[in-house]
């Protein structure tokens, strides 16, 4: 996956954003079914009249059902196809995607961009609802209802025992050669003025599941099953707790993605690409 275009193509930056409840996910998979990655390939394709898929790398694949307001991907697009059609490519996108799935933004990126390896960070958030009545038919597709009572300040005590650089393998669906080890820049918990709780997580990156696991463990805090401490623990185990559910996906929204200044660009490309260790540990 190179940071450079190919000689005679150019780099293309799109920022967009989806309502994933009938997508099976950001990445194209077999049989047929119906992903974000697929859609939009499937939309540059035909409005540029290509023979061939120019493929897309994303920022963040998010799962089946997951949501995204501030996701970011690039293509490489020959020169010759992007000067045809760079002035309209963003108005015949918009004519050609299904309405669940929008591209804001195409630009020119920068040298050095690439989607995935050039982020510094990723902040997603999580919503939830404990009123008694459920969720409000107009959110029902982006928030989750727990039919327990929250304490927030609890789930914020247990937050702040997981921010840092850990190995986050008990909260992780482990990927074979993959690392687990994140830095979770931030987790937090605020209760809206319409009783929704919104968590807020933001690190470097995130191993499969590893947001609605925390979001798991933080709901069993906040409804009293677990004291503020068990999270941390959980997470200094380092294997996955059976007590620990994976909650729902709709309730989770990509909200933004971070990149370095230009300069640094390179720089960030090689740091994300090597695989980190903690201090006194393999891996």
């Amino acid at each position: 996956m190179s940071d450079e275009a190919a000689d005679g193509f150019v780099r293309v930056r799109l920022d967009l954003s989806y309502d994933g409840k009938d997508f099976s996910g950001w990445a194209k998979q077999a049989g047929g079914r119906r992903t974000v990655q697929g859609e939009i390939e499937d939309a540059l394709r035909t409005v540029t009249r290509s023979e061939q898929t120019y493929e897309l790398t994303v920022a963040g694949r998010t799962d089946s059902g997951v949501h995204a307001r501030g996701q970011v991907a690039h293509v490489d697009l020959p020169r010759g196809v992007w000067d045809e059609h760079r002035e309209k490519l963003l108005k015949r996108l918009a004519g050609r995607l299904s309405k669940d799935v929008r591209v804001w933004s195409v630009g020119e990126a920068p040298s050095g961009f690439n989607a995935r390896f050039s982020a510094v960070w990723r902040r997603y958030a999580y919503r939830v609802t404990d009123h008694p009545g459920g969720v409000d038919p107009l959110l029902r597709g982006h928030v989750l209802w727990h039919d327990w009572p929250l304490d927030v300040d609890a789930m914020n005590a247990a937050a702040e025992r997981l921010l840092g650089e850990h190995d986050f393998a008990a909260y992780c669906k482990r990927r074979e050669g993959a690392t687990t080890i994140r830095t979770l820049q931030e987790l937090s918990l605020v209760r809206g003025d319409d009783g929704v709780v919104t968590a807020t997580v933001r690190a470097d990156a995130f191993c499969h599941n590893m947001v609605r696991s925390l979001i798991g463990a933080l709901l069993f805090v906040g409804d009293g099953h677990r004291g503020p401490e068990w999270p941390g623990k959980v997470l200094a185990a380092g294997v996955r707790d059976s007590a620990v559910h994976v909650v729902r996906p709709h309730g989770l929204t990509l909200e933004e993605v971070g990149y370095p200044a230009d300069e640094l660009l390179a720089a960030r490309n090689k740091e994300a690409r090597n695989k980190r260790t903690l201090p006194g540990g393999c891996c």
